[in-house]
């Protein structure tokens, strides 16, 4: 599946992560910079992407409305995109596993 990087993670993780998440691209590549999160919420939605973030808005967004999208939430994420990026390939099996499981909505990562 592919992610959509929301406006507060660099937008150089889309393509450090292409050969985990090909498809993946960031707010900015999709015209959404500065758009509402419902706007995001429901391109996301539409076009198949899960929404990678690092704030809680998303989250909330899920708690209210459910999938789709899928929300991945780097929570605490005020550290460098190298860290990000690494959570996200320590992780990539599991992230695998949750965009699969049709029952859950939320994925909480710290690093």
């Amino acid at each position: 599946m592919k992610l959509l990087l929301d406006e507060n993670l660099s937008f150089r993780l889309a393509s450090r992560l292409a050969d985990l998440f090909p498809g993946s691209m960031h707010v900015v590549s999709a015209g959404l910079l500065h758009a509402q999160d419902i706007e995001i919420w429901e391109f996301a939605k539409r076009d198949g992407f899960a929404l990678v973030t690092a704030d809680a808005d998303f989250y909330e967004l899920s708690t209210t409305f459910g999938p789709p999208p899928k929300v991945i939430w780097l929570r605490g994420c005020d550290y460098p995109t190298t860290v990000a990026e690494r959570l996200i390939r320590k992780q990539a099996i599991r992230i695998a596993e949750f965009l699969r499981d049709s029952d859950q909505a939320v994925l909480i990562l710290v690093p």
